[in-house]
Order: C-alpha cells, then sequence, then structure tokens
C-alpha cells in the first residue's frame, strides 16, 4: 500500500470509527513508542489505531507525542489533549519474571490489560488474546479494586496467560514507523 492509500485509509476509516483521539506512550523492554488511542464512537468500542499494511494491520507509532499529534492534525484530527499518558509495561514485565513472589503492580497491569485489549480490536487481532471468562471478569474486577491479594489461583494464571499474550502481541505487531502524511481538508487529501 502506498503512503496516499494509506493516508486515505487513515482518514476513510477515522470519520467512522474514531472517536476522541490521543496520543499515548508505551515503554516496555521490547518495544516503546507513541501511538495512537481513540475512544471509540458512540457505541464503537475503543480501540489503538492501525492501518492497512500489506497483508495486516500495522499499528502507526513515533519516538515523540508531538510527531504523532501533528500526524493525526494534518490527517484532518484534532487530538483531545496536548498531553499524553504513559503506560509502564517494563513494570508489568518485571512482575511477570516472577508473579509468585513479586507484588502485583495492580494499576500498570490494569492498564496493560485495557491496552492489549484494544491493541488486538485495532490490528483485527482478538484472537491472539484469550477468550476471556467469567473467571477473567472477577480478576478484572479485583484488580479494579487493587484486590490482587484475593485472586483464585485460576484468576491469577488467568492474568498471567493474558498479559503474557498481549505483551507478544505488543512486541510482535507490524508498525509503521513515523508515517507520513499528507494534509486533509474536509476530508479531501491535499498535497
Amino acid at each position: 500500500m502506498t503512503r496516499i492509500e494509506m493516508a486515505d485509509a487513515f482518514a476513510a476509516s477515522s470519520s467512522n470509527v474514531f472517536g476522541s483521539l490521543h496520543a499515548y506512550r508505551v515503554r516496555g523492554r521490547g518495544r516503546s513508542a507513541v501511538i495512537l488511542w481513540s475512544g471509540g464512537r458512540g457505541d464503537a468500542p475503543d480501540q489503538v489505531v492501525a492501518l492497512p499494511a500489506a497483508d495486516r494491520c500495522g499499528v502507526p507509532v513515533f519516538t515523540t507525542v508531538r510527531q504523532a499529534r501533528m500526524y493525526a492534525t494534518r490527517r484532518g484530527l484534532r487530538p483531545a489533549t496536548a498531553e499524553a499518558n504513559t503506560l509502564e509495561l517494563k513494570r508489568v514485565e518485571h512482575w511477570l519474571e516472577d508473579p509468585v513472589r513479586r507484588r502485583v503492580p495492580a494499576g500498570p497491569v490494569l492498564e496493560a490489560w485495557n491496552f492489549f485489549e484494544d491493541l488486538a480490536r485495532g490490528l483485527h487481532e482478538s484472537n491472539r488474546l484469550p477468550r476471556q471468562s467469567s473467571v477473567h471478569n472477577s480478576a478484572y474486577e479485583k484488580l479494579f479494586a487493587d484486590e490482587c491479594a484475593e485472586w483464585t489461583p485460576a484468576e491469577h494464571d488467568a492474568v498471567l496467560e493474558l498479559v503474557a499474550a498481549g505483551l507478544e502481541l505488543w512486541n510482535s505487531c507490524p508498525v509503521i514507523t513515523n508515517p507520513r502524511s499528507r494534509a486533509v481538508v474536509a476530508g479531501v487529501p491535499r498535497s
């Protein structure tokens, strides 16, 4: 797909799916980048912005928040805020190295769980995460309430499986590094 086709695909999909747009900094051991994340419009679910690339979708990644904001603005979208939240995957990865003896970093694990679901949704790769059950729902509620010490062994294992699969998805998904864009005025690409 050419840059022009990619820009047109972004413009077309953004007008139909994307709600409020945010730059989001993801810091991990394997991959760190600034991405664009969209709150779903109406009943649409949240998702990480992904673009069609070859035979799969790819996540546009940027080095700085400014680059991500400029890219979105040139595509005719205005990010909701000038700031970017940060997801510290390094803390989650540290916990995964010894999840039995280390305390669960509830906030980062909760953010990572949400990020992985939104990433899988944006990439159309939900099958890469474990299918969630009532065990996941119960574990998520306890995680949200910072009551991870109350997890059953099944809940603990379900969270470990989901987070490990999510990290694998993030570290292996196709990316489009610092994609260029043409300006869009009233939905029409401009050179």
